[in-house]
């Protein structure tokens, strides 16, 4: 299997979780290690064990937030109907500051109502919008591997590929061996 890349804004990781024929959330307790892998960054993902269910809302908003993205890398306009779905996974669990007080002073905490994967994936929805009207979303980029379906947001202009150690070290390697393939000793 291969392992997920986490790192990137949330969105992108997102979709990054159906690399070139393989599905890295294919079952509840991927879903539940992906989520885990991503707790440092986002902890209000936090899900324990999933159902089927949660994992169909987590599919449908990773395959709209896939659809604008694929449709912004090839300078379209996203279709509606993505742009509605992602709309509609954030209305069904929407993010409610929660005022209290602390001894000192007032503090907020966010809440979603609503069953796990409906949070998750409200959550997940909600990233992709704040990523879809970021400004960053210009620099978004597919691997230049030929088998890779991989995106990525470069921090370095010159940067083509999803990972160093995993696409850049492969496509370096095929240059050495094209290099030296007809040198005999």
């Amino acid at each position: 299997m291969t392992a997920s890349l986490i790192g990137e804004p949330l969105a992108v990781d997102l979709v990054n979780t159906r690399p070139l024929g393989a599905d890295l959330l294919a079952t509840p307790s991927a879903l539940s290690s992906w989520l885990s892998a991503q707790a440092d960054r986002f902890p209000d993902l936090a899900i324990t064990d999933p159902s089927p269910a949660d994992l169909a809302a987590v599919h449908e908003v990773r395959a709209h937030t896939a659809t604008v993205l694929d449709a912004l890398l090839e300078h379209r306009r996203p279709p509606e109907s993505a742009l509605r779905g992602l709309t509609s996974a954030q209305a069904a669990a929407p993010a409610i500051q929660r005022l209290g007080w602390d001894g000192a002073t007032v503090v907020a905490t966010r809440h979603r109502e609503g069953t796990a994967g409906i949070r998750v994936a409200a959550a997940l929805a909600e990233a992709a919008a704040e990523f879809l009207t970021d400004p960053a979303i210009g620099k978004l980029r597919r691997c230049a591997a030929e088998d890779c379906v991989l995106l990525f947001v470069p921090t370095h202009p010159r940067r083509q590929w999803c990972s160093p150690t995993r696409c850049g070290n492969r496509a370096r390697v095929a240059r050495y061996y094209q290099r030296h393939k007809d040198v005999q000793p």
